[in-house]
């Protein structure tokens, strides 16, 4: 099965080694995505803000990748305090197609550099690609 690494400046760069997106087997396959703005290099404040940003670049990756919000199958959430869990739903379900994927949210994650949040997304590809 081939491999491919998805990259695109309209997300934040990955901080490690790792890709933002990998595509295979039909599937694109999106490393936690966090909410750095990705002209700036900024964080937002507060965990809405940082969820909206994270949903943005999740979209972008997934643009790039050939795919979109409606083809997510899968996410994880994992935010770093559980109080948090209602804002998140309020700024996610804004973003999720009908029917939602599935999903798992961890919470209480230490997350590095002030990162309140981070999702991870599996999406399949559109037709034709």
């Amino acid at each position: 099965m081939e491999r491919h690494r998805i990259s695109t400046e309209s997300a934040p760069a990955a901080l490690g080694p790792y890709s933002q997106a990998i595509v295979a087997g039909g599937f694109v396959f999106c490393s936690g995505t966090v909410g750095i703005d990705p002209d700036t290099g900024s964080l937002p404040e507060g965990v809405a803000e940082q969820t909206e940003r994270a949903l943005l670049n999740l979209t972008a990756i997934l643009e790039a990748a050939g795919s979109s919000m409606d083809q997510l199958v899968k996410t994880t959430i994992f935010y770093a305090n559980v109080e948090d869990f209602a804002t998140i739903n309020q700024v996610y379900s804004r973003h999720m197609p009908d029917p939602p994927p599935a999903r798992s949210a961890p919470a209480n994650v230490a997350l590095p550099r002030g990162l309140l949040i981070s999702i991870e997304a599996i999406a399949t590809l559109e037709m034709g690609n």
